[in-house]
């Protein structure tokens, strides 16, 4: 009996990333067409052919091609989250953060530490550069920062329904991430993100002193 929950835990695992893995190519299938076309150019047929899926399958995942292109985006959000609940509690609240969005950023394919990944760049700047795409965008943002509140509630034993701090916290978080985020893309020549994150969370930490 035993052995038989073991597999059938597996097999659910497998699903799981199996779908994970679907998920992740139509986001990048659906913004490689979109730099390439112009994101009017692109249908779902040709998303679903790029990713080697049938075109049904891009709807059981995502309800529009800018849904799929922010993706990624979200995705990089919540591990933030799931990342800070990992680390260890004896950690000051601003340097969990700070060590939490360090070590996701260190973990994924989407940034690297010397020259930026043009893929992700592209998703990023398709995001900022089309009007159409700026509300997947911003709710993205929205959901990354809620799930990351609720971290921080969690952390400091506060409530992220009644108290402001988890909230604020959050939301300073976020928007330092996104500063970081477009000095890295104005950066010529390119540079590593996360000395930027550091920064900019350091400063945070900092209470904001004056330069």
């Amino acid at each position: 009996m035993v052995v038989h929950v073991s597999r059938e835990g597996e097999r659910q695992g497998l699903r799981e990333r199996k779908k994970q893995e679907t998920r992740i190519a139509l986001s990048w299938a659906t913004i490689k067409l979109a730099a390439e076309r112009g994101l009017e150019n692109v249908r779902v047929e040709d998303i679903a052919a790029e990713a080697g899926v049938a075109p049904r399958t891009f709807n059981n995942y995502f309800s529009s091609k800018g849904e799929a292109i922010a993706a990624r985006h979200l995705d990089r959000g919540r591990m933030f989250a799931q990342e800070l609940r990992r680390r260890p509690a004896s950690e000051p609240l601003w340097e969990a953060i700070k060590n939490a969005v360090l070590t996701q950023l260190s973990l994924g394919e989407d940034y690297g530490d010397g020259q930026p990944d043009q893929q992700w760049q592209t998703g990023i700047r398709l995001m900022i550069q089309e009007p159409s795409l700026l509300g997947e965008m911003l709710k993205a943002n929205a959901i990354a920062e809620e799930e990351l509140a609720a971290a921080i509630a969690e952390r400091t034993g506060t409530d992220v329904t009644r108290d402001l701090y988890p909230r604020l916290v959050a939301g300073a978080t976020g928007a330092a991430i996104r500063v970081a985020m477009d000095q890295w893309l104005r950066a010529d020549p390119p540079v590593s993100i996360k000395p930027l994150v550091e920064d900019a969370i350091g400063r945070l930490a900092a209470g904001l002193p004056e330069p």
